[in-house]
């Protein structure tokens, strides 16, 4: 029996301060666009039922340098307390229609529209809570999460991300293999990005 299709949000994780960078990552050039940009493009060119982008460092600079339109921006003043504040900041914003949520990072900006689709592909395809892509054995993002565990992301603290989850419910998890290094890639540091221009 097919299961009817998903809608499943984006929520881009970009509010951090990019500290090991020493620069504002999101806006770093990239393919006629910036890191976010590309990543937003990538969204906005998937099956993704809304985008939500939440911004916390350089906000401001952010909003009027990126086209945003489409999507929702959720600033994070908490941003500097860890990721989980803006997991929550993202959930918030959820329209109540998605049954789902996809977390992409604002600084992997490799993971194509293709694999955004091959990801919610696998969500219609199973009833898990949890999808997880992985590449050569090692776990990738975006990583989807069912809206029945909304309410134990929210309860997260202080920089853990979604790891917690991954624990507690790791027989429930789908693991799809994603044969693209894209899901592992993300650009923390200067020499990071120097990689993904040259």
């Amino acid at each position: 029996m097919r299961l009817p299709q998903k809608k499943i949000a984006g929520i881009i994780l970009a509010a951090g301060s990019g500290s090991r960078m020493g620069k504002t990552k999101q806006l770093l050039p990239f393919k006629g666009t910036t890191l976010l940009g590309q990543v937003i493009q990538h969204a906005r060119a998937s099956a993704l039922h809304e985008i939500i982008i939440v911004l916390g460092h350089c906000a401001d600079k952010i909003k009027k340098t990126l086209d945003l339109s489409g999507t929702t921006v959720v600033i994070n003043n908490a941003f500097a307390k860890g990721q989980s504040t803006s997991l929550i900041a993202g959930l918030e914003s959820i329209s109540p229609l998605c049954d789902a949520a996809m977390f992409l990072l604002g600084d992997q900006p490799l993971v194509s529209a293709a694999i955004i689709d091959r990801l919610i592909d696998a969500s219609n395809t199973s009833d898990a809570p949890i999808v997880i892509p992985y590449c050569n054995g090692r776990r990738g993002n975006p990583v989807i999460i069912a809206r029945p565990l909304f309410s134990r992301l929210k309860a997260l603290s202080a920089d853990t991300g979604a790891r917690q989850l991954f624990d507690a419910f790791k027989k429930s998890i789908l693991s799809v293999s994603v044969q693209d290094e894209a899901i592992l890639t993300d650009v923390d540091t200067l020499d990071d990005y120097e990689k993904l221009i040259s």
